[in-house]
């Protein structure tokens, strides 16, 4: 087994806080607690614990498509109060569905020498999904934790698992 990270993926106030603009519904209370068990865990055993966040500009090419959400320096785009960084942690910020597109994320893992990834958060089938595709392309092991990720749309969210392990050959635990 080589060196694992944990990337924590989204979990912002407009996608799980129940006001927020993309709220993913009822099913972020169940994530949100799974994910807090997840970081617990790696935080005892030491593992990297790396916050990806959704983070646009007032005029993200992204809002032709979906609302205005994740705006830098608003309420939606911080991440939620129950599962707050610790000073150790890591936040990256991104713009597009890939924590990797346009970010330093590659070059923290490397630095790190983490080979595993173990991701969590929302949404499956956007940011998740997508993270583990180019993560896969950079040859990182990848694990999901199924408990601790979620989408607004269940159908698009089991399809993404299977995307996850059959395609991408992701580890679901």
């Amino acid at each position: 087994m080589g060196k694992q990270a944990l990337l924590v993926i989204d979990m912002l106030e407009d996608f799980v806080g129940e006001d927020g603009i993309l709220y993913i519904g009822e099913i972020s209370q169940k994530v949100t607690q799974a994910v807090a068990a997840v970081i617990k865990e790696a935080r005892e055993r030491e593992i990297p614990v790396i916050y990806i966040c959704d983070r646009h500009r007032e005029d993200d090419a992204e809002f032709r498509m979906f609302p205005a959400h994740c705006v830098e320096n608003t309420l939606g785009a911080e991440i939620l109060k129950d599962i707050a960084p610790q000073p150790k942690d890591y936040i990256i910020p991104k713009r597009r569905y890939s924590a990797f597109f346009g970010t330093d994320l590659d070059a923290t893992l490397r630095e790190l020498g983490v080979t595993e990834l173990i991701l969590v958060g929302v949404c499956t089938n956007i940011c998740v999904l997508y993270t583990a595709a180019d993560a896969r392309m950079l040859n990182y092991e990848v694990t999901v934790i199924k408990d601790a990720v979620a989408s607004f749309d269940e159908e698009a969210h089991n399809f993404a698992l299977k995307e996850l392990e059959t395609t991408l050959g992701a580890k679901i635990r």
